[in-house]
């Protein structure tokens, strides 16, 4: 047990939008990119949603035994990087995915060590800004045509951003 809370605005159990299969999506509360056409404009507010403590999300993980993954979306995740990654941490040690949604680029989180380092507790990323000038419903796992979805371990490892195809 500990005591670090997050702040949410919800989390969707069984999410099939958010990555591949079977997902617990976490929406962080808190972003400070108000992008313009953001579907979610109600997580931009830091003191909006509600806390809610790290142990009760990740028994809430342990006791869904469909999951593949859980993935973070917001507002903005790497406002809250201690929860963030306390719950993916544990994620991993049961086997599951951890993806990633943000409004940083991948040069922004790379540039910034406090960014950086929670890149270790993500397996896919999908990075940027949404861009309503370049929305598109056809799109997977995505809202806007600049944003990327990465596979971080092979991009840390190669030193260069290895794409995921849709």
């Amino acid at each position: 047990m500990n005591d670090v809370t997050i702040r949410i605005a919800d989390i969707v159990q069984d999410s099939i939008v958010d990555g591949h299969g079977i997902r617990m999506t976490i929406f962080t509360q808190g972003c400070p990119h108000h992008c313009v056409g953001c579907h979610n404009p109600h997580t931009h507010d830091p003191s909006g949603g509600r806390e809610v403590s790290v142990d009760e999300i990740i028994a809430q993980m342990r006791s869904n035994p469909m999951l593949d993954g859980i993935t973070f979306s917001g507002g903005e995740p790497f406002e809250q990087r201690e929860a963030v990654e306390h719950i993916a941490h544990e994620a991993h040690r049961l086997r599951l995915t951890v993806w990633c949604y943000t409004g940083w680029t991948w040069e922004e989180i790379m540039s910034d060590p406090h960014k950086r380092g929670m890149l270790a507790y993500i397996d896919v990323l999908v990075d940027g800004r949404f861009i309503q000038a370049q929305r598109s419903l056809s799109l997977k796992w995505r809202g806007s045509a600049n944003q990327r979805i990465i596979d971080v371990t092979e991009s840390l490892f190669s030193d260069k951003i290895v794409i995921l195809e849709e």
